[in-house]
C-alpha cells in the first residue's frame, strides 16, 4: 500500500512509539501479524499471498515462509525475495499444503478477489488460518491495479462466499484516525516546487501535532464506521 513521503521521512527521524501513533493502520496490522505468527507451531508453512517485497518474512522466521506475487504492483519494488511468481487465482501449490496464510492490503488490487480467496482456501489445510487486512478509506495506489475498498460487511461476505468462516474481524481505528491520515496526506500537495513555502510552517501541525492529538481521541469513536480498514482472521469452512 502507498506510503506518503512524509511518513517515509518520519521513519528515519522519529522514535518508534511516535511512528506507531502517526501510522496506526500499519502498526496495528503489524501487531496482529506478530500475534498470528507467535501462535503458529515452529516450522509451519505460511503463504504470503501478494507478498510484494516480502516485508513480513522476518515475522515468520520460525516458520517456512513462502512469498507469492505476480510482480505488477509497484515498479519501484524489489521482487527478488519472492518464493514464486504467480497470480493468486492460480497458485502453483497442491491442496492443503499450508498451515497458515496472510494477505495484507492485497484484495483491493485483484480483479476477482473471490477466485483468489478460493485458491487460498484450497491450499490451506482444514485446520489452517488466514489473516487478511483490507482498506476501507484509502487513496488510489499502484494504479491502474486498484479496484476495490471494503466495509466490514463486504469483507465478511467475501470470505464466507469464498468458503471461509470468520473467526475475528477488527477495525484499524475509527473516525479520528482517518482524519489524522488525511491530515498527513494533505502535506503532499505542498511537497513540490513553490509549495515548500507553505510546507515548512504547515508540516509541524498537520504532519505531527494534529495527528498525534487525534490518535488519543480515537477512543471516543466506539462504532468505528469510519475505519481506515479492517483485519480479519478466518478458517476454511466446513
Amino acid at each position: 500500500m502507498h506510503d506518503s513521503r512524509i511518513l517515509g521521512r518520519a521513519r528515519s527521524l522519529l522514535p518508534r512509539f511516535l511512528l506507531r501513533r502517526l501510522d496506526p493502520f500499519h502498526a496495528r496490522i503489524e501487531d496482529r501479524l506478530k500475534a498470528f505468527a507467535a501462535a503458529l507451531p515452529p516450522g509451519a508453512r505460511v503463504l504470503d499471498a501478494g507478498a510484494g517485497e516480502c516485508g513480513f518474512r522476518p515475522l515468520f522466521a520460525a516458520n517456512r515462509y513462502v512469498g507469492v506475487d505476480n510482480m505488477v504492483g509497484d515498479p519501484r519494488w524489489d521482487y527478488g525475495r519472492l518464493s514464486a511468481i504467480a497470480n493468486l487465482d492460480a497458485l502453483p501449490f497442491p491442496d492443503a499444503s499450508f498451515s497458515a496464510a496472510i494477505s495484507i492490503v492485497v484484495l483491493e488490487h485483484l480483479t476477482d478477489p473471490g477466485v483468489a480467496l478460493r485458491e487460498v482456501r484450497r491450499v490451506l489445510d482444514p485446520g489452517g488460518r488466514l489473516l487478511i487486512a483490507v482498506p476501507q478509506f484509502w487513496e488510489l495506489h499502484q494504479e491502474p491495479h486498484d479496484f476495490y475498498r471494503y466495509t466490514r460487511f463486504g469483507l465478511e461476505h467475501l470470505l464466507r462466499s469464498s468458503g471461509f468462516r470468520l473467526l475475528d474481524l477488527q477495525p484499524t481505528g475509527g473516525y479520528f484516525l482517518l482524519i489524522a491520515k488525511l491530515s498527513i496526506d494533505l502535506l503532499q500537495f505542498f511537497e513540490r516546487g513553490a509549495g515548500w513555502i507553505l510546507f515548512v510552517p504547515l508540516a509541524p501541525f498537520f504532519g505531527f501535532l494534529f495527528p498525534l492529538l487525534l490518535y488519543y481521541l480515537d477512543k471516543l469513536d466506539r462504532k468505528k464506521d469510519f475505519a481506515v480498514g479492517f483485519v480479519a482472521v478466518a478458517a476454511p469452512g466446513v
